[in-house]
């Protein structure tokens, strides 16, 4: 019997962790927090303690395109869309493989998640840096303004990402009654 590549539990979890990430920054822009609480990064981070780093990443690369498409947030110049893209992708992508080598067994949701936002934001300081130059913008200041001012969203996440998957391992590892 041959082992399918993506299981439909986690492509419809994409789907659904996906619709999170395009539908909460624009309900967080509406009352003026987008920036701050990283609306996007939520979902798709969560997405990364339920689906295969694949399916993860592949998502995660994805949604801020589309946003970027549909809605103009991120914005493609600068080029924060492709650069978040890269961030989101990379970020979820080694959290779902960590969680599924050692996490589920031996590690807590935040023993993966806090080393993974610290490399992200690692990941987002050079790419601020590295637009700063390209645009002939001040680089340090763009890369640390941008760095500071997600902070409360790390926070969040922090607190919100371990809770849901705690609900999840309570209800049996179903979402439908936990969400």
């Amino acid at each position: 019997m041959r082992k399918e590549r993506f299981q439909p539990r986690e492509l419809a979890l994409a789907g659904l962790f996906g619709a999170a990430g395009l539908a909460l920054p624009f309900l967080f822009h509406l009352v003026q927090l987008g920036r701050v609480f990283l609306p996007m990064y939520l979902p798709l981070m969560a997405l990364a303690f339920f689906a295969s780093p694949l399916v993860t990443a592949a998502t995660a690369f994805v949604v801020p395109l589309l946003s970027a498409l549909l809605t103009g947030m991120p914005p493609w110049y600068p080029p924060v869309a492709p650069a978040m893209s890269l961030e989101l992708a990379c970020m979820g992508a080694l959290a779902a493989f960590i969680w599924q080598r050692t996490g589920r067994r031996r590690w807590s949701v935040l023993a993966v998640l806090v080393p993974v936002l610290v490399l992200g934001r690692g990941l987002q300081l050079g790419l601020g840096y590295l637009l700063g130059l390209m645009l002939d913008l001040p680089p340090e200041f763009l890369s640390l303004a941008s760095l500071a001012a997600g902070f409360p969203g790390l926070i969040l996440m922090c607190v919100v990402i371990p809770a849901l998957v705690m609900a999840v391992r309570k209800n049996g590892g179903r979402l439908k009654e936990t969400v």
